[in-house]
């Protein structure tokens, strides 16, 4: 089983955003030295507590404080961009931290409607757009780019270009990265979809492309860890409404039918690791992105740190 981390870099009550940012860096540091597979951030614009607007930017700041760990965006947010800046700033990503740098991609607006027009404009425009976004950013990716029969290069070329991902919550943004070739990460902590049922019409509908071959998925899930049970509730008690279902007044239950019990797993390592064998069985995947919104930072590293120490 892999384990990694979506961090939403989150600027908890009473911290600045240099703490925030402090404690990404030692979030990374501290999943690269468990054994962690790939530390993503996401793209979020105006949002009060969360200091992740440029991922493009943090992850040139947290490479150079790591040294193994992959490092990538969870997501850019495509149709705000032009693909060739994306594939840019990917690339010197990539050039910098070779065979450590994934470029996720989504389509979400990423904030408020105010800021998504100061952003993009016409965002839906752009959204509608998606497709051939995607497969331009594909072929700037792997050289093959033209404008009017001009090549045009995103520079400068790494010895490996970044691995590429589309994230998504449902069965639309699945078939998408399938028809191009690409791989899936599925946000089952912010879908009411099923799992099983989205990333089943990936694998059917996948077309393998010049990077993959295969169909190769990641499952974005809520965790809580903590050294008791009791604990674990006492803290997803807070989380359910970030991350899991939206009553944060009750505490998750594995008496919930999915996806809803899917979105926020809470409980001891032991009990978290168990429950990911069973599901992984079930999503036929073997990697999970693990996202953790307990409001303290030394006890949201604790819970990464027990759940890495007990998996990996």
């Amino acid at each position: 089983m892999k384990l990694s981390v979506l961090d939403l870099v989150p600027q908890l009550e009473g911290a600045n955003p240099q703490e925030a940012l402090e404690n990404a860096v030692l979030l990374a540091q501290t999943a690269e030295r468990l054994g962690y597979t790939r530390y993503w951030v996401p793209e979020h614009h105006d949002m009060e507590h969360l200091a992740s607007a440029a991922p493009e930017v943090l992850l040139a700041h947290i490479g150079a404080r790591t040294s193994r760990i992959r490092l990538g965006s969870g997501a850019v947010l495509l149709p705000h961009y032009k693909p060739i800046k994306v594939a840019e700033a990917f690339h010197l990503l990539a050039a910098l931290y070779p065979g450590r740098i994934d470029l996720g991609l989504g389509r979400a607006p990423g904030g408020s409607a105010h800021v998504t027009m100061a952003l993009s404009g016409n965002f839906l425009a752009n959204v509608r757009k998606m497709p051939e976004l995607v497969a331009d950013v594909q072929a700037l990716l792997e050289n093959e780019y033209r404008l009017d029969g001009v090549r045009v290069t995103a520079r400068p070329l790494p010895p490996e270009p970044p691995e590429l991902w589309l994230l998504g919550t449902n069965d639309k943004s699945a078939v998408l990265a399938a028809r191009t070739g690409t791989g899936y990460a599925f946000g089952q902590f912010m879908s009411d979809r099923d799992g099983t049922e989205v990333l089943a019409a990936y694998r059917s509908a996948f077309v393998p492309s010049g990077r993959r071959r295969e169909p190769e998925t990641i499952v974005a899930v809520g965790v809580v860890c903590a050294e008791t049970e009791e604990e674990a509730l006492r803290l997803a008690a807070g989380v359910a409404g970030r991350t899991g279902p939206p009553d944060a007044d009750r505490q998750p239950s594995a008496a919930e039918e999915p996806p809803l019990r899917d979105r926020l797993l809470a409980g001891t390592a032991a009990q978290i690791r168990e429950r990911l064998l069973r599901l992984g069985e079930e999503y036929g995947t073997d990697e999970w992105m693990v996202v953790t919104a307990i409001q303290d930072y030394a006890k949201r590293l604790r819970s990464y740190e027990l759940l890495g120490e007990a998996i990996l």
